[in-house]
């Protein structure tokens, strides 16, 4: 019930017409819209969100980086699974949930940066503002008693680069204005990083090979030993060529006593061939990728890969090659798996190689130098399934003995197979021989492509540029008044401005010197 208060007395006027809302346009329905996604608010609250919907990835297994998991998973909880699935909990990253999030949080941000850009252009062609009516209330304020022009502020003021508005009674300075530009300019590109990161992310791919000495790597999707590619990357166009192994070699340092033995340079040098071009040799060290076309190859790892012959008790070959032994230590002490799913019965070895043999203090056998001066390799046997027909992709390095039978090494009551390079020896249960043909070295490479690189560090430095220009940048402005008795100065400053007192200061001693 509406009132209208007089002097004297309250009026009391009542409605019975009933208050009807006026009518909102479409527009007027998006402009608001549009405001709550813009808001900063809306902003945070979407960036939690983010932070939230990210958490099941690191839950539930994921498609593109765990496959075997997802399947095991499916396997173990056939009843919760699929329901999952429905819910994109497998696909996490790339689930229409998580893109909606992550889009409109893209939205909001540069609804709320790009505004400013207009309001901070607007400012930079405005005039500095009129002086208040009390300069003594600023947080600087100086009155100097002179009848003198205050012409020669105007001088001082400019060539301190203050944008000047001056009148015979008064003057308007303001300076700053790469503070506000710098903070655009900061926002601005770490929009343009988050953006360049997501779309590089998803036009690039990422790839491993371990590839032995004369050895030859293809660059298509069957010849990498792992490929995760991006979402929008095709792994069809990926750009064709090949890279030959030539050798491998360490560099250690033999004169320093306090690192003797430590290597301090690797090389692998390679023989690359694009498809209409001629074969290049190059040399791939740690921090010296190969620069191909749309790929860059990174040395990553490197180790040995003993040369092994196994044959049937017939004398049939039922494997042959380099097998790649994961170092354990610094020394090169080098862990291998073998398996043998083609022999009458199938077997598995798990073998140690030691490139320079020594014991410890209780017996066991380990590397004391990792180049291979006394190279010695021991083999534990195991008889029995190998598990390479349950449809799961498996480890090339694990061996899964839990239903396999050790027949040497171990408790098994025969003593590991012990073998120097070109010795040979017969493998319990009858199951054949073994030989120890030799070793070769072996290179891990990451084989990379990010179409957005270039972009992020151009983004990166553009935000460290605007960072501080934001930092060092002093926003003032100053007002210059002409009374019946003097000169006012009065100044204020958008954050805390140490010099500001000082250049109060300096305007008066330049105003004084005209009374001379």
């Amino acid at each position: 019930m509406p009132t209208r208060q007089t002097s004297k007395y309250v009026v009391v006027k009542e409605y019975n017409e009933p208050i009807e809302a006026p009518d909102i346009s479409f527009k007027s329905w998006l402009r608001w819209i549009w405001k709550q996604v813009t808001s900063m608010k809306l902003a945070i609250i979407l960036l939690l969100l983010l932070a939230a919907a990210a958490i099941p990835g690191s839950i539930f297994p994921q498609r593109s980086a765990d496959p075997n998991g997802v399947t095991l998973y499916f396997r173990n909880n056939p009843t919760s699974a699929p329901v999952l699935d429905k819910l994109q909990l497998f696909d996490v990253y790339s689930s229409s949930w998580f893109s909606s999030i992550y889009l409109l949080l893209f939205i909001s941000l540069i609804g709320c940066v790009l505004p400013r850009v207009g309001v901070h252009y607007k400012a930079l062609r405005a005039e500095p503002p009129l002086a208040p009516t009390n300069l003594a209330r600023l947080p600087e304020y100086k009155k100097i008693e002179t009848t003198n022009s205050i012409d020669v502020a105007v001088q001082y003021l400019k060539s301190k680069r203050y944008k000047v508005i001056a009148t015979k009674k008064d003057i308007r300075a303001e300076k700053g204005y790469l503070r506000e530009t710098g903070n655009l300019i900061f926002h601005i590109s770490l929009i343009g990083v988050l953006i360049s990161v997501g779309l590089g992310s998803a036009l690039s791919f990422s790839g491993q090979r371990v590839l032995v000495e004369g050895e030859t790597f293809v660059n298509n999707e069957a010849s990498y030993d792992s490929l995760s590619p991006g979402l929008l990357y095709k792994t069809s166009d990926l750009t064709p060529f090949s890279l030959h192994l030539d050798s491998f070699w360490t560099k250690y340092d033999l004169l320093n006593p306090t690192n003797y033995g430590i290597p301090i340079d690797f090389t692998a040098t390679v023989t690359s061939k694009l498809p209409s071009g001629k074969p290049q040799k190059s040399d791939i060290k740690v921090n010296q990728p190969l620069i191909m076309p749309n790929a860059k190859v990174y040395l990553t790892g490197n180790g040995f890969a003993p040369v092994l012959e196994i044959k049937d008790p017939d004398g049939a070959i039922s494997f042959s090659g380099p097998v790649v032994f994961l170092p354990q230590d610094k020394n090169l002490t080098s862990l291998g798996v073998i398996k043998v799913p083609d022999a009458k019965k199938q077997f598995g070895m798990a073998a140690f190689f030691y490139p320079t043999v020594g014991r410890l203090s209780t017996g066991a056998l380990t590397s004391v130098y990792p180049y291979p001066v006394d190279p010695v390799l021991t083999m534990n046997v195991f008889e029995g399934n190998l598990g390479l027909e349950s449809g799961l992709n498996s480890n090339a390095f694990e061996l899964n003995t839990h239903a396999m039978k050790q027949i040497a090494g171990g408790k098994s009551g025969t003593k590991a197979l012990q073998l120097l390079p070109g010795d040979s020896a017969t493998l319990p249960d009858n199951l054949g021989t073994v030989k120890f043909v030799g070793f070769k070295r072996f290179a891990s490479l990451d084989i990379t492509y990010n179409p957005g690189e270039i972009w992020v560090l151009l983004f990166a430095i553009l935000v460290l540029l605007g960072l501080i220009m934001m930092l060092i940048t002093p926003r003032r402005r100053i007002w210059i008044r002409k009374t019946t008795t003097g000169i006012e100065i009065g100044a204020l400053a958008k954050s805390r401005d140490e010099m500001l007192g000082k250049i109060v200061k300096e305007l008066a001693k330049q105003l004084k010197k005209k009374i001379k």
